[in-house]
């Protein structure tokens, strides 16, 4: 498995840093086609979601997450 590698993604008008194992950026690219939005729209719907928890982890860490569980309930549900 790769280290992980950092892209800039645009949110809210501005470039974040983000830094994710090859793997989960396939993924994401993945999600983000599946929902017919830009890569940046989920990033920046992850983080939305992410802030408003009260406890909020690093974007990565929620991206992460957020990749697991959908990859659980298509698990679940097929």
């Amino acid at each position: 498995m790769s280290g992980p590698v950092k892209r800039s993604v645009q949110i809210a008008g501005h470039a974040t840093s983000i830094s994710l194992e090859p793997i989960f950026w396939d993924a994401l690219v993945e999600a983000a086609a599946a929902q017919a939005l830009p890569l940046s729209a989920l990033v920046a719907r992850i983080d939305a979601a992410r802030i408003e928890t009260p406890d909020p982890a690093n974007l990565a860490s929620a991206i992460r997450v957020w990749l697991f569980a959908r990859a659980r309930g298509a698990a679940r549900d097929g």
